[in-house]
């Protein structure tokens, strides 16, 4: 049996996804920037009602101030992304927002987290995310979205760090992700952060007994 859950907003959709195959487990958590999705995700890896392992992420993207390789994400130069590419490395990967930057998951994070007995916890877009479940046909999905359009607007001009052209790439991104929302069965509406963990830990407990049933 196989159970999803979507944290999902409007830009890149917050989608959970958990997967049981041959007793692995995957988790997917795409959601938009703005939507609470950092504060969410960290949120759930500290109270989960099951044990999940975060994934960290492969980018080609300079590492930020203060961001550590191989915690935030592992760093990589283009060309070394595209050989482990070639070596068939990763089970998503994608350009993201048109920056050139290249990111993806690799498939020895998944190992890593099943290693440990835990669920696989993968922060990715919905790109990613479609790609891991057409991998996993079974995966039950969850949206975690924003209140509405207008309040992650809000919420995405309120960091006051990205250009309005980045601003309104992300709106469009935001607004093409909106119309996978059908593909997904649960959602989750980010309106206050503590309501928004508490239903998504009450659906990974649901679905975490069904599976022991």
């Amino acid at each position: 049996m196989v159970c999803v859950c979507v944290v999902a907003g409007f830009g890149n959709w917050v989608v959970l996804v958990m997967e049981q195959q041959t007793g692995k487990r995957i988790v997917v958590l795409s959601g938009p920037s703005g939507s609470g999705k950092t504060t969410v995700v960290r949120r759930l890896v500290e109270s989960a009602p099951v044990r999940l392992v975060k994934s960290v992420s492969a980018t080609t993207r300079p590492p930020r101030p203060g961001e550590v390789d191989g915690d935030d994400y592992w760093f990589l130069t283009r060309d070394q992304f595209l050989q482990r590419l070639q070596g068939d490395a990763f089970i998503e990967h994608a350009e993201v927002f048109s920056s050139g930057f290249l990111y993806g998951t690799l498939w020895s994070e998944l190992d890593r987290a099943w290693a440990q007995g835990g669920w696989a916890f993968l922060e990715i877009d919905v790109q990613g995310a479609l790609r891991v479940v057409q991998q996993y046909p079974d995966a039950v999905t969850i949206f975690l979205r924003a209140p509405s359009a207008a309040e992650f607007e809000r919420r995405l001009r309120s960091r006051g760090t990205e250009s309005e052209e980045v601003i309104q790439r992300r709106l469009a991104t935001a607004a093409q992700e909106l119309q996978q929302a059908e593909r997904y069965r649960y959602t989750v509406v980010n309106d206050r952060l503590e309501n928004a963990v508490t239903e998504i830990c009450e659906i990974l407990k649901a679905e975490e007994k069904a599976r022991n049933a």
